[in-house]
């Protein structure tokens, strides 16, 4: 990497860990009067039917405030943010970028992304502590609208529990019990699965235990991807794989679907965003499930992990961030912009104030046997933990996949699996410039 990139990001780092105050210069713009005429903002965003939003925000309160907005379908992930990089590097990237986020400090550190904390008004009310604190990456400034989130829950065959005479487990305890009493009972038959090809998933079960896997001091990064709670987590799900107390095959595959399909894997940890998924992995299963809290480590906690999600950021290129971010706010917090991105793209709100209305009033088709789908899934999400993210979460997802696989597939130790990850993000990270403290 040129040196004068890695001072940037160095330099940015910095900005990070100082908050609001040292980004205010690079991160926000003073255009009010900019933005006292007609205004054409570009968004970029790989939502489904965010066409349909646009046009609602166009006709409605973007006409009256003469603020036009054009929608720029792109594609998710890495290669956004890397399209976002390039494009902020040439000057010409767009007003407006949806962003997952694990990706905000990435774009964050490369100048990418607006402090808007002084353009959204009282949105912070709209969100959950845990879901807001994920844009604002634990400092005084705000680089996104928080805009749908996915907080784990536990999914099991109600009917399957009910033959094998088990208990809905409410601690990690009582979930490995019941792995181990299921395998006594019926030995082809798996509780779950240990998956190694989503990190999304292992990521919000350590933020559950209480995970911080990037956190900053002063002016530099620390690396924290085997701290006591991941290895917590890495211990407590190797056990079950060595054991053979359950499964150690991939999600997303056609034998991960015939297996819930057919009842021979009768439960899946996973977010709210599940029942989009059963519905094809498991169509013959449908009214057969049911979602319940997800385990907890001690009988007193009430606390949740996360497993996706995104925002809508500002960019820095922007000339006009303030009526950028006014409709960053619109678009994550109305009613009925929120209502189409459910009916149209299958989101999950974000904002606490929608997840129980619009297309929330019913559970999902899938789940029609439980009328409360949408009534327990808001209250669990109330509960998210916090997450922290940091520049390089492509790579630690990357060997994740990689060390986990492997350990996965050999029912060897995960705890070595994670310092493989810790040892590899640590490493990048001082390669990519960033100050790293031990």
């Amino acid at each position: 990497m040129p040196n004068t990139k890695r001072t940037r990001l160095v330099a940015s780092t910095i900005a990070i860990a100082l908050g609001a105050t040292a980004l205010a210069a690079c991160g926000s713009s003073d255009d009010s009067k900019a933005d006292s005429g007609p205004v054409n903002l570009t968004f970029w965003s790989w939502a489904p039917g965010m066409d349909k939003v646009v046009d609602l925000w166009n006709k409605g309160p973007g006409k009256k405030d003469q603020i036009t907005v054009t929608f720029k379908k792109q594609a998710s992930g890495d290669t956004l943010v890397t399209k976002i990089l390039t494009a902020h590097k040439a000057k010409t990237g767009p007003d407006l970028v949806q962003a997952e986020y694990q990706a905000l400090p990435t774009l964050v550190s490369n100048g990418a992304v607006a402090d808007i904390s002084k353009e959204i008004g009282d949105a912070k009310s709209k969100f959950a502590d845990g879901v807001w604190g994920q844009v604002t990456l634990g400092t005084d400034a705000v680089y996104a609208v928080p805009q749908d989130i996915g907080p784990l829950m536990f999914y099991y065959r109600a009917d399957l529990f009910k033959k094998y005479g088990l208990t809905v487990p409410t601690t990690w305890d009582q979930f490995a019990e019941t792995a181990r009493a299921l395998k006594k009972k019926a030995p082809d038959v798996d509780l779950t699965t240990f998956s190694a090809n989503d990190a999304g998933l292992f990521a919000g079960l350590a933020q559950q235990a209480g995970a911080k896997w990037w956190t900053t001091s002063g002016n530099k990064w620390k690396v924290g991807i085997n701290d006591a709670a991941t290895q917590k987590v890495a211990k407590f799900w190797g056990g079950l794989v060595k054991e053979g107390a359950i499964d150690n095959q991939p999600m997303y595959t056609p034998a991960w679907n015939k297996a819930l399909d057919t009842g021979k894997q009768i439960a899946w940890v996973s977010a709210v965003w599940a029942p989009g998924v059963l519905t094809t992995a498991a169509p013959s299963a449908k009214g057969k499930w049911a979602m319940a809290p997800l385990p907890q480590w001690s009988a007193n906690d009430d606390v949740t992990g996360s497993w996706g999600g995104s925002s809508t950021a500002v960019t820095t290129d922007s000339k006009h961030q303030a009526a950028a971010a006014k409709f960053a706010a619109w678009l994550n917090t109305n009613g009925d912009a929120l209502d189409t991105m459910a009916k149209e793209g299958g989101i999950y709100p974000a904002s606490t104030s929608a997840q129980l209305s619009g297309a929330f009033s019913n559970p999902p088709a899938y789940f029609s046997n439980q009328a409360d789908f949408y009534t327990k899934a808001a209250e669990i999400a109330k509960t998210t933990a916090a997450s922290a993210w940091g520049p390089n979460v492509n790579v630690a997802y990357t060997t994740f996949n990689d060390a986990f696989g492997t350990a996965a597939k050999n029912k060897s130790d995960f705890v070595t699996a994670l310092n493989t990850m810790q040892d590899t993000t640590l490493a990048d990270m001082k390669k990519q410039g960033f100050e790293v403290s031990q």
